[in-house]
C-alpha cells in the first residue's frame, strides 16, 4: 500500500527497520522521520481511495468536545458541525484502516459524504485554537480551584497575617521596653538558625566525600522505549531558536517516539516566525498559550500540558543545551527506580563562567547545587528545590500533584516541596544540561529577585499549616525544608546585618584602651564570624570540589568574589520582599543569547546539538 503512493522500496525497508526497533509502526517511522511531508502523505492516502482530504480544519466548525484534551494527545477524529449541511467526521487514519474506511465512506459507500481525511497536525490545531479559552482559565485557576491551599495566588493567608501583625506587635513592645533583650533574643535566633542552614551543607560536603558521583547508565531491562514528551517555554527567544532546535534534534531518542512541545505566547510574534523559518521536524509541534494574565512559565507550561502524549516528561529552557542521552539515563532511572519517583533533577552546568566575575560565582552556586546538594538530598530521601530546566517527570504523577502553580515565580522549588508533601520521591542524575549565566549585574539582579520572591511564595504556602505540612512531608523533611528555604531567605536578609555588628564589635575591639567585652558579645561575635567566613567556604568547597580542570580554569581567581556576590544576593533578597507586596507575580524576564562557550559532554570533538543533528540528517537524506 505504501509503495502504491509512490514510496521507494529502500526507503520502506529502512523505515520497517526503525519500527522494529522502536515498536511503533513503518507508516509512524515514516512521518516522524521528514523525507515525506505530513500533508502530502494524507493527501495521497485521500486520493488513492476516494476520499475528500482536509488540510485546515476551521476550528469554529469544532467546538470545544469533551474529548478534545485526549485528541490534543493522540489525534485520530474530529466532528465538523456545518450549519447547512450534516456533520463530517475528518479522520487522521493508519493506512491499514483504508480499505474499510473506502468501502463505507468512498464515493460509493453508504456513509458518502460523511468523512474527509485529514493530518493529525490539523486536529491539533483546531483543537488547540477551539478549546483555547478553557484550557487557558484552567491552567490559571486549575491548582487553586481544587487544591487553594497549595496555590501562591493568595500571597498572604488571613491566620498568616494575623500571625505576623502579633509578632510585630510583640517585637515592638519589646523594643519599646526591653530592647536590649529584643535585639539579643533576635540576634540569637538569628545565628543558631544560620548555623543550622550552614551545617546542612557542610554534611552535603562530606557525603560528596563519601559518595563520589557514578557513571551514567544507560541500559535498562525495557526493550521498548516510550513516548518522550519534551517542553521548552519561550518568550522574546527568537536569537535563540536556531541553537535550540539543533540541541533538541541532537537529542538520543527515536524521532517516532518524541514528542516536543515548543510553548509560546500568542503574541510573541518574533520568536513564532524564528520557529517558522527554523522549520523544524515534524516531532516538534508549536503550542500558541492565549495572553492572560499571569504571563508566567508555570502557566504556559500547565496549558500545553493538555497535549503531552509522553509516559515521561522534560523542561528545558531556550538556551539549553542538553546531554544527547540524558533522556535514556532518565529513562533508566525510572524504570529501575521506585512507582513513587516522580521526578529526576539532571545536573545544570554553566559554560560560560570565565565571561564575568557574576558569571564565575554564577557557575561555582550551581556546581555546589546540583552537583553536591542535591544529589546529597536525593540519597537521604530528602525534599529537592528543582532547578527550573531539566527535570524529568513521570507525567501522570506530574498532572496528579497538579503541576505547576502560575502565580509561583518560582515554580520549580514550589513543585519539588509539593511533591515530597504529596508522598513523592525525587532524585538527580548525572548527565548535565548546558547553560549560560548572566554576565552583566542588572540582568542577574532581575533574575535572582525573581528566584527569592518565588522562595518566599513557597515558604508561605507551605507555612499556611505548618503542623499540616511537617506531618505530610514528615519531621525530617520539614526540618531540612525550613533549613534550605527558610535559611536561604534567613541567610540572605541577614546577612548585612551580621557584616555590621562584625565590623563595630571588631571596631569597638580597636579603640584605646579596647572596652572588655562580655562573655555573651564574644561568644555571639564568634559564631557571627563562624557563620560569615564558614559559609564562604562552605560555598567555595561545595562548588569547587566537583568542578573539571576545565571549569576551574574558566573560574580563574574570580571565586574572591564571593563576599560582594553575598551582598548582591541580600540586595536581590529584600528587593524581592519589596516586590513580594508591590508586584507578587511579576515575571522578570531574563534575556538569551546564542552561546559562546562551547562547552561540550565529555568525549565529544564538537557540541553535542552539531554532533548527532549531522548524523540525523545524514541517516534521513534518500
Amino acid at each position: 500500500m505504501l509503495h502504491r503512493l509512490g514510496i521507494s522500496k529502500p526507503l520502506i525497508a529502512r523505515m520497517a527497520q526503525r519500527a522494529v526497533i522502536n515498536g511503533t509502526s513503518i507508516e509512524a517511522e515514516l512521518l516522524a522521520s521528514g523525507v515525506i511531508e505530513e500533508d502530502a502523505y494524507f493527501a495521497g492516502l485521500a486520493r488513492m481511495y476516494g476520499l475528500p482530504f482536509l488540510p485546515v480544519i476551521d476550528p469554529a466548525l469544532v467546538g470545544d468536545p469533551l474529548c478534545g484534551d485526549t485528541q490534543l494527545a493522540e489525534p485520530h477524529m474530529v466532528r465538523l458541525q456545518y450549519t447547512d449541511r450534516q456533520p463530517v467526521m475528518a479522520v487522521a487514519p493508519q493506512i491499514l484502516h483504508m480499505e474499510g474506511l473506502a468501502r463505507r465512506f468512498g464515493r460509493h459507500g453508504n456513509g458518502a459524504g460523511n468523512l474527509a481525511i485529514t493530518t493529525p497536525s490539523a486536529i491539533r490545531k483546531a483543537l488547540w485554537k477551539a478549546g483555547e479559552t478553557r484550557r487557558v482559565s484552567d491552567a490559571v485557576r486549575g491548582l487553586f480551584d481544587s487544591v487553594q491551599s497549595l496555590s501562591a495566588r493568595l500571597v498572604v493567608t488571613g491566620d498568616q497575617g494575623f500571625v505576623a501583625g502579633a509578632s510585630l506587635c510583640l517585637l515592638s513592645l519589646l523594643l519599646v521596653f526591653a530592647p536590649m533583650l529584643a535585639v539579643v533574643l533576635g540576634h540569637m535566633l538569628l545565628s543558631f538558625f544560620h548555623a543550622a542552614a550552614l551545617f546542612l551543607r557542610i554534611m552535603a560536603v562530606s557525603h560528596g566525600k563519601r559518595h563520589p558521583r557514578l557513571e551514567a547508565s544507560l541500559e535498562s531491562g525495557c526493550d521498548v522505549l516510550p513516548v518522550y514528551t519534551v517542553m521548552v517555554a519561550l518568550y522574546r527567544e527568537a536569537a535563540v531558536v536556531p541553537q535550540l532546535i539543533a540541541a533538541l534534534d541532537a537529542l538520543d531518542w527515536p524521532r517516532s517516539l518524541l514528542d516536543v512541545k515548543l510553548v509560546c505566547e500568542a503574541d510573541d510574534l518574533e520568536t513564532l516566525e524564528a520557529i517558522r523559518q527554523a522549520r523544524p521536524g515534524p516531532h516538534i509541534e508549536v503550542v500558541e498559550v492565549p495572553a492572560m494574565a499571569p504571563r508566567t512559565k508555570p502557566k504556559a507550561l500547565t496549558y500545553a500540558l493538555a497535549g503531552a502524549r509522553g509516559k515521561f516528561l522534560t523542561i528545558y529552557d531556550a538556551e539549553d543545551r542538553p546531554h544527547p542521552q540524558q533522556l535514556r539515563e532518565a529513562f533508566h532511572a525510572f524504570e529501575l527506580g521506585p512507582s513513587e519517583l516522580a521526578c529526576l533533577q539532571a545536573p545544570l552546568v554553566i559554560g560560560n563562567a570565565g565571561e564575568s566575575w557574576i558569571s564565575a560565582i554564577f557557575a561555582l552556586e550551581y556546581s555546589a547545587l546540583f552537583r553536591r546538594l542535591l544529589p546529597a538530598l536525593g540519597f537521604y530521601r530528602l525534599p529537592l528545590p528543582l532547578g527550573g530546566t531539566s527535570n524529568h517527570f513521570r507525567t501522570a504523577l506530574l498532572k496528579a500533584s497538579g503541576g505547576w502553580d502560575p502565580f509561583n515565580v518560582t515554580e520549580d522549588a514550589d513543585l519539588g516541596m509539593r511533591l515530597c508533601r504529596m508522598g513523592y520521591r525525587a532524585s538527580t542524575l548525572t548527565l548535565p544540561t548546558y547553560e549560560d549565566a548572566p554576565t552583566e549585574f542588572k540582568v542577574w539582579l532581575a533574575q535572582r529577585t525573581r528566584w527569592y520572591k518565588g522562595w518566599l511564595q513557597t515558604w508561605l504556602v507551605l507555612m499556611r499549616r505548618p503542623l499540616r505540612t511537617a506531618r505530610e512531608m514528615g519531621p525530617l523533611s520539614f526540618l531540612v525544608f525550613q533549613l534550605l528555604v527558610g535559611g536561604m531567605l534567613v541567610a540572605a536578609l541577614s546577612h548585612p546585618g551580621l557584616i555590621v555588628f562584625i565590623t563595630l564589635s571588631v571596631l569597638s575591639l580597636m579603640q584605646i584602651p579596647a572596652p572588655q567585652p562580655s562573655v555573651f558579645t564574644t561568644m555571639m561575635l564568634a559564631m557571627d564570624v563562624f557563620n560569615i567566613l564558614g559559609s564562604y567556604a562552605v560555598f567555595f568547597a561545595l562548588g569547587a570540589t566537583p568542578m573539571t580542570d576545565r571549569e576551574k580554569k574558566g573560574m580563574g581567581w574570580k571565586w574572591a568574589m564571593i563576599p560582594i556576590y553575598w551582598m548582591a544576593v541580600s540586595l536581590a533578597a529584600w528587593k524581592a520582599v519589596l516586590e513580594l507586596r508591590l508586584k507578587p507575580f511579576h515575571w522578570n524576564k531574563t534575556p538569551h543569547t546564542p552561546s559562546r562557550s562551547g562547552s561540550l559532554p565529555p568525549g565529544l570533538a564538537a557540541h553535542p546539538a552539531q554532533v548527532f543533528a549531522a548524523m540525523t540528517s545524514a541517516s534521513d537524506k534518500v
